[in-house]
């Protein structure tokens, strides 16, 4: 079933209020001063059956310039929108600027309302006709009906009912199946039930019992209940005004503006990447940086404009900008804005979103400005690919990008399974996460790694490759140490590189000794296989074995990064096959005695204290052991 929202615009005191009180039975001015002024301040909501039997909720907005703020967080979830202007008036400032606002939000379906044409004659009616096909020439209500009516006397009523039921047949259905949000446009508490916001829910489907979340922010809640058209509902839908009694938050903790939305389901921004278009007669341009009031949802936030393909932009042009926010909000992709200027307060231009969490784009960057086009004009798909190419860099889990532009975490799934199936992604999972990056990036960075470790060859022979960390730190470092292992995982995988103990190589890479360093190496293993747990210092290495020093300390590094010397401290190495014997003495004297000293190894050993010393504490880094007062247990 379609769930549809009315919404009118138009100048103060043209009848709007008067015209829904008409059709619907209901007065939407709740105020007192509302009432007592004969105008509208706030937004008022109400609802009517058509004749069709669909039950349509109404958004009435105030006409008065200084309301204009109030206006624009209603009409941002309208389907359908009179444009009521009076028979004794014709077109006033608050029309033009009101259509205008419709006009740039890309609210499609509707039709103009001429009110009291019970205090014109017929000639004064067909001025005021022609007036309005003038100033709706070129905007989305181009050749729509005009129809007449007296709200007092009832005439013309039944012809805008059976307009709005005509309508409503053209409207598309909302996405009842997407993540769902309700920008808030009242907030309120009631004796007994305590929070109760208001709006008009854009996407999605909302449940009694659910956790929602109240964005920016990490204020979290649950629906006690639910209300459509004044009854009580289990289930709100998408494109109905829907009141949430929200418990466990206070009414002074939510504010107009605010956007209702499952628990972590969207990403604070400070940037939004845009299409923009400017009004034509406004009669100012607007220059790079300007400050201006940004109107979003039902949130007003002020900005700088940051335009990327020009300097200035000009009234009736297009562009794409980037705008700097001065405080934290939510969107999505597609969200209608408006713009106003920060001072004097008009409408000068509006559009709609093209990326809610972007990077810093800089200005005249043909990437970046091929990157809107794509999100401007592309599928799903399209613009999901472009996101994760967008944060390769960061290695970003499914759940973040669902997050980033608030898609359901299965529609974004089903996005990136065709991806890989199309080699344009790769997807790799960790622990309970998946996360992707796109092959572009996987590439360049598969190159780049490629290369050092070319360089690394060139400038270390002897050495079996270059320590996993270095590489880490280098080309991954603003990724957790597991995510960054398991690209390099990938790496292997895929027959790239190699990886030998802690240190990457090239795949097939092997060390090529020359005949004099050939004789060294040998010389060298023999010196510390026969000396084992008398270990030779580095002068000893030195005097026993003939060769230049220099020559004799790569064949040593070569060993060491091999894995056939160990290490063990700055003075103290030994070869593999003596830790090995270590190891197992260790093992078996622990097995047996429970715990071993460094004086009972030293023993075991036959050594000195000093290498008993440094093998104990090498197993204790590479946690074998730990220790226990002046012992050490089994870790």
């Amino acid at each position: 079933m379609k769930h549809i929202i009315i919404g009118t615009a138009g100048h103060i005191d043209h009848g709007k209020t008067t015209l829904i009180r008409a059709l619907t039975g209901r007065d939407t001015d709740r105020l007192k001063e509302e009432q007592k002024r004969g105008i509208s301040i706030e937004l008022g909501f109400t609802y009517f059956d058509l004749p069709s039997g669909k039950r349509a909720g109404i958004i009435d907005v105030p006409g008065h310039e200084k309301f204009i703020k109030n206006m624009l967080a209603g009409v941002m979830g309208i389907d359908i929108v009179l444009l009521v202007v009076a028979a004794d008036e014709g077109v006033m400032p608050q029309t033009s600027e009101h259509l205008s606002i419709l006009d740039l939000i890309g609210v499609e379906k509707g039709f103009v309302v001429i009110t009291k044409e019970d205090l014109v004659d017929e000639e004064w009616l067909e001025l005021v006709k022609e007036d309005i096909k003038e100033e709706i020439k070129g905007t989305f209500l181009e050749g729509t009906p005009i129809v007449t009516v007296s709200s007092t006397k009832g005439t013309g009523l039944d012809k805008v009912k059976a307009l709005i039921d005509k309508l409503t047949l053209e409207l598309e259905d909302r996405e009842v199946d997407d993540m769902p949000r309700l920008p808030v446009d009242r907030v309120f508490s009631l004796p007994g039930f305590g929070t109760i916001v208001t709006g008009t829910l854009l996407s999605g489907k909302l449940h009694i019992g659910e956790e929602v979340q109240v964005f920016p922010g990490n204020r979290v809640g649950r629906i006690r209940s639910l209300q459509v058209h004044e009854q009580d509902t289990d289930t709100a839908y998408a494109g109905q005004r829907v009141a949430i009694n929200i418990a466990g938050l206070k009414k002074d903790q939510i504010d107009r503006g605010d956007v209702v939305a499952p628990v972590d389901s969207m990403k604070e921004t400070s940037m939004l990447d845009v299409k923009l278009k400017l009004i034509k007669n406004i009669g100012r341009s607007i220059e790079n940086r300007t400050r201006l009031r940004l109107y979003i949802g039902a949130k007003e936030v002020l900005c700088r404009i940051v335009l990327l393909d020009r300097d200035i932009l000009n009234p009736g042009e297009e562009a794409y900008a980037q705008l700097r926010l001065e405080e934290e909000i939510v969107a999505k992709r597609g969200d209608p804005f408006i713009l106003r200027f920060y001072s004097p307060m008009f409408t000068i231009g509006g559009g709609q979103v093209l990326e809610s969490n972007p990077t810093k784009k800089k200005r005249f960057d043909k990437e970046a400005l091929e990157e809107l086009r794509i999100k401007e004009k592309g599928e799903s798909i399209d613009i999901i690919e472009n996101i994760i190419l967008d944060k390769s860099y960061t290695f970003p889990t499914l759940k973040e990008i669902s997050t980033s532009t608030a898609m359901l975490e299965d529609r974004v799934k089903a996005d990136v399974k065709k991806l890989v199936q199309e080699d344009k992604v790769i997807q790799f999972s960790l622990t309970k996460d998946l996360h992707v990056i796109h092959i572009q990036y996987f590439n360049q960075l598969k190159d780049e790694i490629i290369e050092e470790l070319k360089t690394f060859h060139e400038e270390y022979p002897l050495k079996s490759g270059m320590p996993k960390e270095e590489i880490r730190s280098k080309y991954l470092k603003n990724v957790k140490p597991k995510v960054g292992d398991r690209f390099i995982d990938l790496l292997i995988e895929r027959g790239y590189i190699e990886q030998h103990k802690e240190n990457i190589s090239l795949k097939g890479f092997k060390i090529e000794y020359s005949p004099s360093q050939l004789r060294i190496k040998g010389k060298l293993i023999e010196n510390y296989v026969q000396n084992k747990f008398q270990p030779p210092k580095k002068e000893e290495i030195y005097n026993n074995i003939i060769g230049e020093k220099e020559e004799i300390d790569q064949v040593l590094n070569s060993l060491i990064s091999s894995g056939d010397i160990i290490r063990l401290d700055e003075e103290i190495l030994i070869h593999k096959s003596t830790y090995d014997e270590a190891l197992e003495i260790l093992n078996q004297y622990i097995n047996k005695k429970g715990s071993i000293t460094v004086a009972e190894f030293r023993d075991e050993l036959n050594t000195n204290r000093k290498v008993a010393l440094s093998l104990l504490e090498y197993f204790d880094q590479l946690k074998i052991t730990k220790r226990d007062g002046d012992k050490r247990i089994l870790f």
